[in-house]
């Protein structure tokens, strides 16, 4: 959470380098979020930060403890469950979107894509895995080009990171998603807006799946 030391940041820009944080696993659930260190790190006034991290707050990113300040939200299964959910008909609406927008270039591109997360899979590499399954991801939600729908996605993907990092790496969940990947970028080589929401549908409905197992595991 970097910011340019040579001028005053905004309240706006504190946010945002907060929510890349919990976004980027730099920031985890439950870890607090000292006002002080805040103001250090980016340079921010004392009061920016504090407003911050009430609009965080709003967001549902941050939670106040009482007498011990604020920390980065923890989220319930339960939670995940109901936050999925809602991603399911927004990024659903983003593929349908995309299939009626696609270029044929951006179609080449995600087909090369496809290639390289099924080599992840051949040679078990999670780690490039994940990274390729959440481009595929921003490429459909950016090829939409849904602003609303987007900023929506963003959110609820900050509020359910930490589930997110643990399905990536449950073993097997890549040989499990792949075939789901590669459904989205047929549906979206074939511009059918149909089939590329329900193969979304049927690939986020999975990770709800995966959800619940986790919840008994």
């Amino acid at each position: 959470m970097e910011v340019d030391a040579d001028r005053v940041v905004s309240q706006a820009e504190v946010a945002d380098a907060v929510r890349r944080g919990i976004l980027a696993g730099d920031l985890v659930a439950g870890q607090r979020l000292v006002e002080a260190e805040l103001t250090e790190s980016l340079g921010a006034s004392r009061g920016a930060v504090r407003a911050a991290l009430i609009d965080l707050t709003h967001e549902g990113l941050v939670e106040r403890i009482a007498n011990r300040g604020a920390r980065v939200r923890v989220v319930s299964v339960e939670e995940a469950l109901q936050i999925t959910e809602v991603r399911m008909v927004v990024e659903g609406l983003c593929g349908a979107k995309a299939a009626e927008r696609i270029t044929d270039t951006e179609i080449a591109d995600l087909q090369g894509l496809g290639d390289l997360m099924r080599a992840c899979v051949e040679t078990g590499d999670v780690v490039g895995y994940s990274r390729l399954n959440q481009q595929l991801h921003e490429s459909v939600i950016r090829i939409a080009a849904q602003p609303v729908a987007a900023e929506v996605i963003s959110r609820l993907r900050a509020r359910n990171v930490r589930h997110q990092f643990r399905l990536a790496y449950r073993p097997g969940r890549p040989q499990i998603s792949l075939p789901q990947h590669l459904a989205i970028i047929e549906g979206l080589a074939a511009r059918d807006p149909e089939a590329t929401q329900a193969a979304v549908r049927a690939h986020i409905g999975s990770v709800m799946d995966a959800l619940r197992d986790s919840e008994h595991a």
